[in-house]
């Protein structure tokens, strides 16, 4: 093989490479600056709340940060069909009616908000209501909401999950967080005894290979 042959192939080579890295960067971006914020906001002891009747209110992210110590006022997206998580700071639209199977209809979904699975319950009749968000290696694919629940991660029991759904608030707490293989169906399918939510994501963040389940149930409804 001439210089110039392997030169022209190891230039194809590197470009490849170069290319590589810059889509996988891409891709983990958001995964970083969601995690960084998050630092931020507990380092200045900033906190997302829905119910701000005590303590020092602040209206925007920058001016709590700024003033530290302040509670950062969350009206939700809507009330038909809306999460807040407040610890993480999660406050985005939920689609109703999701097929967990078909690809393209939840892509599209995670365009317009957080998927509700099509099988599962709604908080108004008690059950397991399912929502989910995929994170994915191919980020051109994904829609807008896909890496909304990076952070679930953080949340420990007892942590309050706010589901908003045709005009009441139903309040839920953490009591549980696993990981399970991403063919494991049975936190969607499960027999529950009390009204719960489950939240599913991709776990690691930012691959496909398991899902991150969190539980909460049921504990106030706010009319």
């Amino acid at each position: 093989m001439s210089f110039q042959k392997r030169s022209f192939l190891a230039s194809v080579a590197n470009l490849l490479i170069g290319i590589g890295a810059v889509i996988l960067l891409l891709d983990f971006v958001p995964i970083a600056v969601g995690e960084i914020s998050y630092q931020i906001r507990r380092f200045r002891s900033v906190e997302y709340s829905v119910d701000t009747a005590d303590g020092k209110k602040a209206n925007d992210l920058f001016s709590a940060l700024l003033n530290g110590s302040e509670v950062l006022n969350v009206e939700p997206t809507n009330k038909d069909f809306a999460v807040v998580i407040e610890k993480i700071g999660v406050n985005a639209p939920v689609v109703k009616n999701v097929s967990v199977t078909e690809k393209d209809e939840y892509f599209k979904a995670l365009d317009k908000g957080i998927a509700h699975a099509v099988t599962s319950s709604t908080p108004d009749r008690g059950g397991n209501t399912y929502l989910f968000a995929h994170s994915s290696i191919n980020f051109w694919q994904i829609g807008k909401y896909a890496n909304i629940f990076n952070l679930l991660r953080k949340l420990d029991n007892d942590d309050k999950i706010n589901v908003f759904y045709e005009g009441k608030r139903y309040q839920y707490a953490v009591i549980g967080k696993e990981v399970v293989a991403g063919f494991n169906t049975y936190p969607l399918t499960r027999q529950v005894l009390e009204p719960i939510v489950t939240l599913q994501t991709c776990y690691p963040p930012g691959t496909t290979l398991n899902r991150l389940v969190v539980t909460a149930k049921l504990v106030k409804v706010y009319k």
